[in-house]
């Protein structure tokens, strides 16, 4: 995740205490399901993940195969990874694919083309809306011999898609919901770019963006749900929430507010927020491993991971319902 290096907490958030609700409701996963593939995609044999490499590829290939085990069906007809080119060039060339004695014009640096993949599965709906849910699949490689597995920034995300998957693969929502594990965040939200101009629906179909992005590592059992200064019709949904025993917390999204790093343009959701798609953004403050080899698998908070995933699966239920009935009224 491309967010800044902040470690203030907002306290004049205002936090959901979750776990003082006496009518808590149950929601159940797969902890092993959920835990394997974490551990799985934070791997040192997917080599950090970076875009455009055999580790990442390998990544997509691995959620494209549990999404299939799990039977959730591709969003487009050719399968479920969604291939696209990406040029780079001068500068940003230099940067990620750096050549020996560049100039300092960059004129003798070539234009590289990558191929990148999103994985995209979808659930039917009763309804022509849908729900895009994200999570971003790639991370930042390997950097001066050191592996930087990404286990929370976004093993995490792309991993939780999988047990949302699960969970609703036997149910019929109102709206399709859709699954994708997007590509090349790190270095601009690429495959969030691609995926919404190439949708296999009509892009005024979605009606709601449900992002995660590094939601497996805090101690303090604090998650945040990020969008509500820019859609504050979204919150009485999030006011409800009974499922789990960790604290929701609203904030880093208001550009006027001193001291607090405003999360709005820092993942994928800024990609529909820019195409004025309403986004609900799932995350944590930054912590000692963030853009670190550190951040694996073992130093992930598994039980607050758990639970964070229970509480956005409870979170998209209430949309699905909350949104049809607000487009009614």
């Amino acid at each position: 995740m491309m967010k800044n290096y902040m470690y203030i907490i907002a306290f004049l958030t205002l936090v959901v205490g979750c776990k003082n609700n006496s009518s808590k409701k149950s929601i159940a996963i797969d902890k092993e399901m959920l835990l394997y593939n974490l551990r799985v995609l934070s791997h040192d044999s997917m080599q950090g993940r970076f875009f455009g490499t055999e580790g990442n590829y390998k990544s997509q290939r691995f959620i494209a195969e549990q999404f299939d085990a799990l039977g959730i069906k591709p969003a487009f007809a050719s399968g479920s990874i969604q291939k696209y080119p990406y040029t780079f060039t001068g500068a940003l060339r230099q940067r990620l694919y750096p050549i020996p004695n560049a100039l300092e014009d960059f004129s003798n640096v070539p234009d590289t083309t990558v191929i990148g993949g999103n994985v995209v599965t979808m659930i039917q709906g009763k309804s022509k809306k849908s729900i895009v849910i994200t999570g971003h699949l790639d991370h930042l490689g390997i950097r001066d011999g050191q592996i930087y597995n990404g286990a929370d920034d976004n093993a995490s995300g792309a991993a939780a898609l999988l047990s949302i998957a699960d969970y609703f693969k036997n149910k019929i929502p109102q709206h399709t919901l859709i699954f994708a594990a997007v590509d090349a965040e790190e270095i601009g939200s690429l495959g969030a770019e691609y995926l919404l101009n190439n949708f296999p629906f009509p892009i005024e179909s979605i009606a709601l963006n449900i992002n995660m992005d590094m939601i497996a590592h805090n101690d303090s059992l604090q998650l945040y749900a990020s969008g509500l200064y820019h859609y504050p019709q979204l919150k009485q949904p999030l006011d409800n929430l009974k499922a789990t025993n960790i604290n929701l917390l609203f904030g880093h999204d208001n550009p006027n507010e001193n001291g607090v790093s405003d999360w709005t343009f820092q993942s994928d959701h800024r990609v529909f927020h820019k195409r004025q798609i309403p986004y609900i953004y799932f995350g944590v403050d930054d912590h000692k491993d963030y853009h670190k080899p550190t951040d694996t698998y073992e130093n992930s908070t598994k039980d607050f991971y758990l639970e964070a995933v229970r509480l956005i699966i409870e979170t998209i239920e209430a949309y699905d319902t909350f949104l049809v009935t607000e487009a009614e009224d």
